[in-house]
C-alpha cells in the first residue's frame, strides 16, 4: 500500500503547532510529477514472524506489502545540513551515485572544541549554494534534469536544518519538483541498502555518531522498533570530548584522531568500568565513562594545551594508554548491548539475517572488527557502508528520498514565491521508532520535552487511515 502525501513531510508553520501529529498528518492534495517508469528497489522478504504481545509492547501494524510507486530511473538531489557538514549528492534510483560533495567545518570544530550551533549555521549559509551547484555540475546535470529533492528535516540542530530545508524548497519551488523530507537516522540505516543491494527487511541496525546511539529493528521502510538508545551522551560525543582533553588535533575530527592514538597504547593499562552493567537492557550511557577518563587524565597531569605532537615520549605513551583503554571499554559497552539486542530482535523477527552498523563512528575500524565478532557469533552478517557514506553525506539523504518517493511519501512542489521568513516544520528531536517495552530503562533521562512523534508512529497512523 503506497502512501500519498497525507504524510506530509515539510508542512509550513505560520504559527506554533498545537499538535505536532495533527499538523504532520494533515491531508495534502495528491501530486503526480512527470516522471519516468518502476523503482527497482529491494523488496521486503516475506514476513511470517509472530506479532508483538500487546500486553508488553505498543500495538503495531504488520509491515505492509510494498507496492512501489511506478517510477524508474529517478534522479534525486539530496541535501544534508543537520549538524556540522554541508553535503549534497545526486543519486539515481538504480543506485548509481552521480556526484557527492561535502564541505566540512573541521576548522570551526577545532576552534570551539565542538559544534557551536550559530557558527555552524553561518558556515552552512556561506557554502550551501556552492555545494549544491558543485553536486549538480559533477553530475553533469541541471535542476531541470532532477526528479525530486530530498532534504534532512530532523533530527539535528534547528538552525542548521533550516539552511538545508530553505535551499531545497527554493529549488523545488523554482523547478516544480516534489520534495521529500528525510529522517537523518533513517538515512543512515537505509544507505546500507544502496551499497548492499541484497539487504532486505527485516534487519537490525546500530546507528552511532556524535549525537546518536540507537539500536533498532527495521521491519520495513518507515517501520522501526527502538531496542535501545543513549540515556545521556552518545559514543561519538565521548570520543570527541576525550580527544580534546588529550590534546589531539580536532581538525581531522576527534574520533579518528583518538582511534589513531589508541593504536600506540595498551588497552588494558587502565581499568575503566563498563557502563550500565547492572541494567539488563539495550540502552547506552557514556557520561560516567567520560568522567572516569577525565579523572585518569588529571591523575597523569596531562596538559591538553600541549598538543600530543609536542608531548614527550612518556607523556605521549600515557595519552595513548588512556585512549586505548577508553576505546576498549567504550566499544565493549556497544558489544554487550548489541548481544542483548540481537536476542530481542530474533524473538520479534526470527528471519533477521543482517546487522547494519552506520553513522560516523562506524568508520572506526576497531569498532567494526569488534562488532563483526559479536554478529558472527550470533550467525548474522555485519553490513557497514564505506566510511565516506558513514559520516553525514548527501548520498544517504538522496537514497532515503528515493526509497520513500517510491512508496508515494513526498510533498508536492512548494510555491515558487515562498517568503524568505516562513517557518518550517523542522524536527530537531525526532525519534525513529517506537520503543520496545523491555528496552525502557529506569536510568533513562527525563529529557522528553518537545520531542516530535516518531517517524514510525506517523507512518503507522497514516496506514491506519487508509484501512
Amino acid at each position: 500500500m503506497a502512501l500519498s502525501s497525507t504524510i506530509w513531510r515539510l508542512n509550513l508553520l505560520s504559527k506554533p503547532s498545537v499538535s505536532h501529529i495533527q499538523t504532520t498528518l494533515r491531508a495534502l492534495k495528491p501530486f503526480k510529477p512527470k516522471l519516468r517508469p518502476m523503482c527497482s528497489l529491494p523488496i521486503s522478504s516475506s514476513l511470517n514472524s509472530s506479532n508483538f504481545s500487546t500486553s508488553k509492547n505498543p500495538t503495531f501494524l504488520e509491515p505492509q506489502t510494498r507496492t512501489p510507486y511506478p517510477q524508474d530511473d529517478l534522479i534525486v538531489l539530496g541535501i544534508e545540513t543537520s549538524c556540522d557538514d554541508t553535503a549534497a549528492a545526486v543519486v539515481k534510483s538504480n543506485g548509481e551515485i552521480l556526484s557527492q560533495v561535502v564541505s566540512s567545518q573541521a576548522d570551526l570544530l577545532a576552534q570551539y572544541g565542538g559544534v557551536a550551533p550559530k557558527m555552524a549555521e553561518e558556515a552552512h549559509l556561506q557554502v550551501i549554494d556552492q555545494v549544491v551547484k558543485e553536486a549538480l555540475d559533477k553530475a553533469n546535470l541541471t535542476e531541470k534534469d532532477l526528479s525530486a529533492i530530498a532534504v534532512t528535516i530532523g533530527p539535528g540542530l534547528s538552525l542548521c536544518l533550516r539552511v538545508g530545508v530553505r535551499k531545497a524548497r527554493k529549488i523545488a519551488g523554482s523547478f516544480n519538483l516534489p520534495i521529500i523530507g528525510v529522517h537523518h537516522m533513517e538515512a543512515h540505516a537505509l544507505v546500507a541498502r544502496l551499497t548492499e543491494r541484497e539487504l532486505q527487511f527485516p534487519f537490525m541496525a546500530l546507528l552511532i555518531s556524535g549525537g546518536h546511539n540507537v539500536l533498532i529493528l527495521a521491519r520495513d521502510l518507515g517501520h522501526y522498533i527502538q531496542l535501545g538508545t543513549t540515556i545521556d551522551d552518545a559514543i561519538g560525543e565521548a570520543y570527541d570530548k576525550i580527544a580534546k582533553w588529550l590534546g589531539l588535533d580536532l581538525r581531522r575530527s576527534g574520533g579518528p584522531a583518538l582511534e589513531a592514538l589508541a593504536r600506540e597504547g595498551d588497552a588494558k593499562s587502565i581499568k575503566f568500568s563498563t557502563p550500565m552493567k547492572q541494567h539488563k537492557d539495550c540502552n547506552f550511557s557514556y557520561a560516567g565513562l567520560k568522567t572516569q577518563v577525565r579523572l585518569a587524565i588529571e591523575s597523569k597531569n596531562i596538559n591538553a594545551t600541549i598538543p600530543v605532537s609536542s608531548a614527550s615520549s612518556e607523556d605521549r605513551r600515557s595519552r595513548a594508554d588512556i585512549a586505548a583503554s577508553f576505546q576498549r571499554v567504550a566499544v565493549l559497552h556497544l558489544e554487550e548491548r548489541c548481544e542483548r539486542a540481537i536476542e530481542w530482535a530474533l524473538k520479534i523477527e526470527p528471519s533477521v539475517k543482517h546487522m547494519v552498523v552506520s553513522g560516523g563512528v562506524a568508520s572506526n575500524q576497531y569498532v567494526r572488527a569488534q562488532l563483526d565478532q559479536v554478529v558472527k557469533k550470533n550467525n548474522l552478517q555485519l553490513v557497514c557502508p564505506p566510511p565516506s557514506l558513514c559520516t553525514d553525506n548527501g548520498v544517504m539523504v538522496a537514497w532515503a528520498g528515493i526509497e520513500n518517493f517510491c512508496m508515494g511519501r513526498f510533498d508536492p512542489p512548494p510555491p515558487a514565491d515562498e517568503p524568505e521568513d516562513i517557518e518550517f516544520d523542522l524536527r530537531p528531536r525526532w525519534p525513529l521508532g517506537e520503543e520496545y517495552a523491555e528496552g525502557r530503562s529506569e536510568a533513562r533521562s527525563m529529557r522528553t520535552a518537545r520531542i516530535h512523534p516518531s517517524l514510525t508512529s506517523l507512518v503507522q497512523a497514516s496506514l491506519q487511515q487508509q484501512l
